[in-house]
């Protein structure tokens, strides 16, 4: 009974010194990394190539979100029905073309249109043109806002390209476009093309988003709270 009653006591005196202990090393590992700060300046982050990283990985896994949302609904919600589930005839296999082609292009358009605030606090969408943005819902009788810092820049064709990039990477990937032109059965080199090809041009293209950012705000695009986007140059 002594025994236990010894070891039980030297338990609960053995929990109140680490219970006590605890707030102290929580204490000296604080001040351990303030002097570490304090030598070395503040934490430095992580290194531009291993952020630029991430962030492409993270874009790779969500490709469709680089694309205007209305394109990829309008993939999302016809590519079923032009391709007949992905057992093409030659009649859907050509307007499962004509779709992808026409997608396409409203990917290539809305990287060069923009958006701006008017003074009445409303959005407006343009063209980006060589002098600036040629609004197209603006009213006609109210002085234009100057849009000369809206004018089409370099940056502009190439996110114009990588939209299309990754479009095609979008429809690679997907079931019933590669069954309507392959078969429900691809050859096997097929299959391993594209499964390899796509992966590899997702992440071109992502890294390729995130070197060269765009601050457009153009059609199918979210808004931000400022006054519109601005191609970075």
């Amino acid at each position: 009974m002594e025994a236990a009653s010894s070891s039980s006591s030297a338990a609960s005196v053995r929990q109140r010194s680490t219970a006590a202990a605890s707030p102290l090393l929580q204490e000296d590992q604080q001040q351990q990394e303030k002097k570490q700060a304090g030598d070395g300046g503040p934490a430095l982050p992580p290194p531009a190539s291993q952020s630029m990283l991430y962030q492409a990985l993270t874009s790779t896994a969500s490709l469709a979100n680089l694309l205007p949302t209305g394109t990829v609904l309008a993939f999302q919600l016809l590519a079923p029905t032009f391709t007949n589930h992905g057992a093409c005839d030659a009649t859907t296999a050509l307007l499962t073309r004509i779709l992808l082609a026409v997608l396409a292009l409203s990917c290539i358009l809305a990287s060069f249109t923009d958006s701006l605030k008017g003074p009445d606090g409303r959005v407006y969408y343009g063209v980006a043109t060589p002098r600036g943005l040629w609004l197209l819902d603006y009213p006609p009788g109210a002085s234009a806002p100057d849009t000369s810092r809206y004018r089409l820049a370099i940056i502009d064709a190439v996110h114009a390209v990588l939209s299309v990039a990754v479009f095609g990477v979008v429809a690679a990937r997907d079931k019933n476009v590669v069954g309507c032109f392959y078969g429900p059965s691809p050859a096997k080199e097929t299959a391993e093309v594209l499964d390899i090809v796509p992966l590899g041009i997702g992440m071109l293209c992502s890294l390729l988003f995130v070197a060269f950012p765009t601050r457009r705000h153009g059609i199918g695009y979210p808004v931000t709270n400022g006054a519109g986007g601005r191609s970075s140059t």
